[in-house]
């Protein structure tokens, strides 16, 4: 086929292209072509999850090393930082408004501090897993892997963090005298099911983060209003009881996740914390929690695994 241009000259082209017309998703399939980032399938996600596995490792590790390196102290604003939160709750709570409820001091400020360091586990992976897709831009857009592997493994963080203030803890409660009993063992079970808990609440985090990214800026609101309703500072069960509040309120208050897991701890550890201060069936709602927000946290988080780093 030719054809005549203005000045004479005769111009040449080939015959149309045998894919012309074509689709673009017609044209993906004539040539077996696939979406750069495409979800793959829940099972051969989690198979490709547990391939990363030491880079979830190593990643938290370095990312723990790495956030106090520029202070003069180091790695001990770990442990100083949540401590300084407790003395300063203590002298507001304990000290000017008297929200210890009648307990004195030797059970007060251990129940204090273990409220503040199993809190701040919860916030500080909340916190972490926001801005898990939305400050990692560059690597999620340079690599391909598993994009759950970044909260995971900041919840991973803070897990290890928590670990290095239980040193701290121990000591408060040894100073206090609660020694150790083999209560102390049900640490182990109430950490793992926070942790799980704590992982899916970061992965819920990072999908909402990656979409909104303003949302970093108003989650610290809305945790300081969880904390002051989940009893850090004062025993939620005895403050409830004399403000007369209404046991569908109460039942609400006292099984929300942040005070199930203080109270196992707080129980675990504080040898006058009965069980009378527990929520009934206080491990079934641990564990649920724990179901709940770790399994259906990973669902939600890897339904939008292609929608991450785009735009």
């Amino acid at each position: 086929m030719s054809e005549t241009t203005h000045d004479g000259a005769v111009a040449v082209s080939g015959p149309p292209s045998a894919d012309e017309g074509l689709s673009p998703s017609e044209l993906a399939r004539k040539y077996e072509l696939s979406v750069s980032g495409a979800r793959v399938g829940l099972g051969e996600y989690i198979r490709q999850m547990w391939g990363r596995r030491h880079f979830i490792v190593a990643f938290s590790s370095a990312k723990l090393t790495a956030q106090y390196s520029q202070a003069k102290l180091g790695q001990v604003w770990q442990v100083a930082t949540p401590l300084l939160n407790a003395a300063v709750y203590f002298f507001i709570f304990g000290m000017l408004l008297k929200s210890s409820r009648g307990m004195a001091n030797d059970m007060y400020i251990p129940f204090l501090v273990t409220g503040v360091f199993v809190f701040t586990f919860t916030q500080a992976s909340a916190m972490a897993g926001v801005r898990a897709i939305s400050g990692n831009l560059g690597l999620v857009r340079a690599l391909h892997f598993p994009r759950a592997s970044l909260p995971i493994s900041f919840a991973l963080q803070q897990l290890q963090q928590l670990l290095f203030s239980m040193i701290v803890l121990v000591i408060v409660l040894l100073g206090f005298g609660h020694f150790p009993s083999f209560a102390w063992l049900l640490i182990v079970p109430t950490l793992a099911l926070q942790f799980v808990f704590n992982t899916g609440l970061s992965l819920i985090m990072a999908r909402l983060g990656a979409k909104t990214p303003d949302l970093a800026q108003l989650l610290p609101f809305i945790l300081r209003t969880w904390m002051y309703a989940s009893g850090v500072m004062f025993p939620l069960a005895r403050t409830l009881e004399h403000a007369g509040a209404s046991k569908w309120i109460s039942d609400a208050m006292l099984g929300n996740p942040a005070a199930v897991y203080m109270d196992l701890m707080r129980y675990a550890l504080i040898d006058d914390y009965t069980g009378a201060n527990l929520p009934p069936h206080v491990w079934a709602l641990a564990l649920g929690w724990a179901v709940l927000f770790g399994v259906g946290g990973f669902v939600y988080f890897w339904k939008a695994e292609e929608q991450y780093g785009r735009g």
